[in-house]
């Protein structure tokens, strides 16, 4: 595996702990020499986890849209920046660079990136695994509206089980790299979408 996209939040939420955890999975990427691709923001845990890659020593993609680039949360330092047009562009350019796919803790951008990542998986627009990482817990409301949803019939349960989940780093980085071995590649050429 050569890169996973980063969902999560421009703001760092009000408990460090989130921070803390974005820090530690940086320094996990770095290590791992896993590059990460990401929003392209400096602030919130966005700048958190790539300023951890970075100091590690490794490589850091973000794709940001004009708009966000105007108003000043670009980072300057990434290995590569790919400045788009629009917010569906950034999502078909970061999916076209990324092996899986992680969200951390976030708010409406992060709930949006990773819901069409799972769809796209659904429609068999890409085959690539996807991740919450549940730091502090965050995801348990929408774990259980996932579990509301197989159960009223919405979700099959083998849909559900693709939803890979875990609190710890190392073990999201197993869990994301043993599924990614198992799945095929992409049949959809996103610099179309």
């Amino acid at each position: 595996m050569k890169s996973i996209a980063i969902f999560c939040g421009a703001q760092s939420g009000h408990n460090p702990v989130y921070q803390e955890a974005a820090h530690a999975l940086g320094t996990l990427f770095a290590q791992k020499g896993v590059r990460l691709v990401y929003g392209g923001g400096k602030v919130g845990l966005m700048g958190v986890i790539a300023d951890a890659v970075l100091a590690g020593g490794g490589e850091v993609v973000g794709v940001i849209p004009q708009s966000l680039m105007d108003m000043e949360v670009g980072h300057p330092g990434l290995t590569q920046l790919h400045v788009v047009q629009t917010m569906h562009e950034r999502k078909a350019l970061m999916a076209a660079e990324s092996d899986a796919f992680v969200a951390m803790p976030g708010g409406f951008g992060t709930f949006d990136e990773f819901c069409e990542i799972v769809t796209w998986n659904q429609i068999n627009i890409i085959q690539k695994p996807f991740a919450l990482f549940n730091v502090n817990g965050y995801f348990n409301p929408f774990l259980q509206m996932l579990d509301h949803a197989t159960a009223e019939g919405f979700l099959k349960p083998e849909q559900r089980a693709n939803v890979l989940v875990s609190d710890q780093g190392e073990d999201l980085m197993n869990l994301v790299l043993q599924k990614a071995s198992a799945v095929a590649e992409d049949w959809v050429d996103f610099k179309r979408i």
